[in-house]
């Protein structure tokens, strides 16, 4: 029989960018900050948004459109956060896969959804690459007719 072992713990990661404290933000950031702290209900501002705070137009372009895409509309804010996820799945990013989880679950999200979530960002990888490598033309019926017929 093979000895238990406990999970490896990752190193600590390092960011391209430092991270700033709230005493290191120049106006323009700290007031984003104050937006973000007041639309989310929370003290806390998380790292994505501490290593952008370095270019606080970048900062500010970012929140207002998370602000605007996030919010809810014709899709409801949980069914955005499972697209982020499976979008942030697809093309790797650890981070946002981390926090949208957080957020979604925050949103209700439960263990079933979550698995489901994850079986079809599975099926989805899988067949997308076999439609790829196969050169499976679109069907005809699948292509959206405009007004005018075309």
């Amino acid at each position: 029989m093979l000895p238990s072992r406990q999970p490896v713990q990752p190193a600590t990661p390092v960011s391209a960018m430092r991270l700033l404290t709230d005493r290191e933000l120049s106006p323009e950031a700290a007031a984003i900050f104050a937006d973000i702290r007041a639309t989310r209900k929370t003290e806390y501002v998380n790292n994505f948004w501490r290593a952008l705070a370095h270019d606080p137009a970048a900062l500010k372009r970012t929140w207002e459109s998370i602000k605007q895409i996030m919010a809810p509309g014709a899709l409801d804010a949980k069914t955005k956060e499972l697209i982020y996820i499976a979008v942030s799945v697809a093309t790797g990013c650890d981070y946002c896969i981390a926090s949208h989880t957080a957020s979604a679950r925050a949103k209700g999200m439960n263990e079933a959804e979550y698995l489901e979530l994850v079986s079809v960002i599975g099926m989805a990888s899988e067949t997308n690459r076999l439609a790829t490598a196969l050169q499976v033309p679109v069907d005809e019926v699948f292509l959206i007719v405009n007004e005018a017929g075309r």
